[in-house]
């Protein structure tokens, strides 16, 4: 973990779940907070769509007021979402997104799970959104969520009784969970599960309602309420020193790839939740009536019987004193037959018996990355800093032969150290995330292991166990392995220990455009998994291409190292396209994944192991113009597209745009969301609208509707009103209504099948409004949808021409989409008459 949040998530630690993080050091007061929340048993799940749907305030309100286990399941991990804050999309995206989740979570109280279900994109009605992940699939991710956490209380953020009136995603989520609510207790559903849980019925399910779903405050405050609770969510936790609102704003600013940083809040603050179904509570408590207490299990009444003791006599001096106590409630919890809260208790118990005694207990590796059939060593630090009577008795590797018998007393505050070395096995795992492990479906993620559907992270692939002897009980302590190191700019670092193959490669760029039969130079960078391999790569390539030479021999010394190797690859003479990929030789074995690591100061560092490959292109362009003036908005891939079709494109510092400094460009385009993410704009829009005004060509890409500066009310040079329209299948209708305008006629003709290949969706934020001065050039529309004409807009406006286009070039450009390179060119073309067709495009 980064130093981001550092101190904000040292006071809060005792919320902390990421494997990777900072471990643990709670304070006396949190110590008591964790023990308050072991004595409470009550479980919540809260059910939305995707990451940052979730309300972290009632999560918050559930796990730190409530003390219940408080779990978030999002159908997706945030997959087809946008990214402000880095390039990573799609799959690479729900990685981010998943993480920030967790780092949310972290600090909320919470636990979070997922579906299987792949965010792709926005949809309109759950009748497309159920067809594309596969209802049943996901109904039994959901039920099985239900079966596993087994929740006294379900809270569906979004309503099941009103399709096609918010994004797809949300509604399905809560119909989802309305029908598994009904379902979760039947044996007859989704049976095999029931090898590995049993059936659970929960209580009563909620709706999170607000004034939103109503339209505005004042028609939420005529509502009918008498069927809904209200809660005040802006308690304040003097153990924490913070409220529930610093706590809940705290976690939502860690979904920082969505632009979810915000000021904390404190007060009073109304929640409500709509009764839908179950046993009503006869108060505004969500588990009226639900026996919380030890008393709910069999057995339970012995061990609660000492742990609420405990509780009304924690000494916060010397917490160390209470654990005789707690060691003997952990040995009586042992003994009781419910598993599940048998499993969730003793895991928190063992946590607060650690926390009490200040166990340092730490397993790290001492590089931060292995692999199969290598040697490696895993340095162990043990210190008990308490006068408690702790006896080290033994510390085992899981996941790997290696283990100490040191039977040593732990002396107060004697650091002990020793190592571990081992062999990883040659069948070890690979530390990436176990949901892209094999090709899924638009819709779904492909995972066969039951066990691990729902999990938010792959299981560390090693694990050191600590057994402790307390004065003849032996409690084992698990920890995961991590990688410790420091930065002298950054000071002390955490990382996830990752198993990686001998050797992987990268084709840098994902998508090669060939503008004619010309031969290009791929670059292919080889990297080392570990020191001392050599081996040949090759290309695989479509039939009709060529590659030289067949192979090429690699050496490279040095674990992490790469050895940069080139192709000459050649097109065939007529318009083709498919994908090349790396394939390495060790000996004899092959390797064909590329690496991709994701690492921000506020999540921990990820390892993601993607098929290797790019795809390529040979297509007929033309184009005018040669130098283009990029601004970059909040992160795309555009430029680096243009540069293929042979663009020289120059990045712009808005900060930097002087009068007359913008001549030198053929045109000007502006990033996606430039005008909600950057604020410099605001001054500087008078400039580029004079470049327009004295010959110059500029293009807008989409922007949020309303998320700008007061100063753009109009971000254009006549009236045009950015609205919500959208046309999220892919593959909808695109019929050219201006044929004769040089966007779709000069200098390449454009035809309805260029708009075939799409990816995703045609194209979001779409003006509703434009005056006279523009010309629609396309019309499209999703099933059951009226016309939509304003996808791609053009405006003469001086001596030259503005174009607003809400088609998701950021998407298309990138994935290669012949139809959508022609058209951008003719967009960039407008107004010129020095045309031409590469034929002397770069490599």
């Amino acid at each position: 973990m980064r130093y981001f949040w550092v101190c904000t998530l040292t006071l809060l630690s005792t919320f902390s779940t990421l494997s990777a993080q900072q471990p643990k050091k709670p304070s006396s007061t949190e110590i008591y907070h964790n023990l308050q929340k072991l004595n409470f048993l009550g479980t919540a799940l809260y059910v939305a769509a995707h990451p940052d749907d979730e309300n972290t305030r009632l999560i918050s309100y559930l796990s730190n007021h409530d003390k219940a286990h408080t779990v978030y399941l999002s159908m997706t991990r945030g997959d087809g979402g946008q990214n402000l804050i880095g390039s990573e999309l799609r799959e690479l995206l729900g990685v981010l997104r998943t993480e920030e989740l967790l780092a949310a979570r972290s600090i909320d109280g919470g636990e979070q799970r997922f579906t299987r279900a792949n965010d792709f994109g926005y949809s309109k009605h759950p009748k497309e959104t159920l067809k594309i992940w596969d209802k049943e699939e996901v109904l039994g991710d959901v039920i099985w969520a239900i079966r596993n956490i087994k929740p006294d209380v379900i809270i569906n953020r979004f309503d099941h009784r009103s399709p096609g009136s918010t994004h797809g995603h949300h509604t399905s989520s809560a119909m989802l969970s309305m029908e598994a609510f009904d379902m979760a207790n039947d044996p007859n559903a989704y049976p095999d599960q029931l090898n590995l849980t049993s059936t659970w019925q929960p209580k009563r399910i909620f709706f999170n309602t607000s004034w939103w779903f109503y339209g505005s405050p004042e028609n939420f405050e005529k509502a009918d309420k008498s069927n809904m609770i209200k809660m005040d969510i802006g308690s304040y936790y003097p153990l924490l020193g913070l409220s529930n609102n610093e706590i809940a704003s705290l976690a939502s600013s860690q979904h920082l790839c969505q632009g979810f940083g915000r000021l904390s809040q404190r007060g009073s603050e109304d929640e409500y939740v709509e009764f839908l179904k179950g046993d009503k509570p006869n108060s505004n408590y969500l588990f009226d009536g639900i026996d919380t207490s030890w008393s709910r299990v069999k057995g339970g009444d012995a061990v609660g019987a000492i742990l609420y003791e405990i509780e009304k006599k924690f000494d916060f001096r010397n917490p160390s004193k209470h654990i005789p106590q707690l060691v003997k409630a952990y040995q009586l919890l042992q003994q009781i037959e419910d598993e599940h809260w048998k499993t969730l208790k003793s895991k928190e118990l063992k946590d607060l018996i650690q926390s009490c005694a200040g166990l340092y207990l730490e397993a790290n590796a001492a590089s931060a990355s292995t692999t199969p059939g290598s040697a490696a060593k895993v340095n162990i630090e043990v210190l008990n800093r308490s006068s408690q009577n702790i006896t080290l008795k033994k510390i085992q590797l899981a996941g790997a032969t290696g283990s100490l018998a040191p039977n040593e007393l732990l002396a107060d505050n004697a650091d002990k150290t020793f190592s571990i070395d081992f062999t990883v096995p040659e069948n070890a795992n690979y530390s990436s995330p176990y949901w892209l492990n094999e090709p899924g479906t638009l819709g779904m993620y492909k995972v066969d292991d039951q066990t691990l559907i729902g999990k938010p992270e792959t299981p560390a692939v090693f694990h050191a166990k600590f057994i402790l002897d307390f004065n003849g009980t032996e409690i084992e302590f698990e920890k995961p392995v991590i990688h410790r190191f420091s930065k002298p700019d950054r000071g002390e670092l955490y990382e996830p220990f990752a198993v990686l193959p001998v050797a992987t490669s990268k084709i840098d760029e994902k998508v090669l455009i060939f503008a004619d039969a010309l031969t290009k130079d791929i670059q292919v960078k080889i990297r080392a998994g570990k020191s001392n391999v050599s081996g040949t790569v090759s290309l695989n390539h479509p039939i009709g291409w060529t590659v030289s030479p067949q192979n090429f021999p690699f050496s490279i010394a040095q674990q992490g190292q790469e050895q940069i190797v080139t192709f000459k690859v050649t097109p065939p003479s007529v318009e083709s396209e498919g994908s090349i990929t790396p394939i390495i030789t060790v000996g004899t074995k092959t390797y064909g994944k590329e690496l991709v690591e994701i690492n921000y100061d506020h999540i921990p560092k990820q390892s993601i192991l993607l098929p290797s490959e790019a795809k390529v292109v040979r297509m007929d362009i033309q184009k005018s113009g040669e130098h283009i003036g990029y601004i970059m908005g909040a992160g795309d891939k555009v430029p680096e597209s243009l540069e293929q079709i042979g663009y020289q494109v120059h990045t712009i510092d808005p900060n930097d745009i002087q009068e007359g400094e913008l001549d030198k460009y053929d045109a000007i385009v502006v990033g996606i969301r430039a005008y909600n993410v950057v604020d410099a704009l605001k001054f500087k829009q008078p400039i580029l609208l004079n470049y327009v005004k004295n010959g110059g060509n500029m293009i807008v890409q989409y922007n949020t509707a309303g998320r700008w500066a007061e100063q753009f009310k109009n971000i254009a040079p006549y009236d045009l009103t950015i609205s919500r329209d959208r046309v999220t299948d892919e593959t909808a209708e695109v019929n050219i209504i201006a044929p004769n305008n040089p966007l779709v006629s000069y200098p390449n003709a454009i035809k309805e099948s260029d708009f075939d290949g799409w990816v995703q969706e045609r194209g979001l934020y779409y003006p509703s409004e434009w005056s006279a001065e523009f010309t629609p050039v396309l019309s499209m529309h999703d099933e059951d949808d009226e016309p939509s004409k304003g996808s791609l807009l053009v405006a003469p406006y001086g001596e030259g021409h503005y174009i607003y286009t809400g088609l998701s070039f950021f998407r298309e450009l990138p994935a290669g989409v012949s139809g959508a390179y022609k058209l951008f060119a003719n967009m960039l073309s407008i107004g010129k008459d020095d045309v031409k067709k590469e034929s002397n495009v770069k490599g």
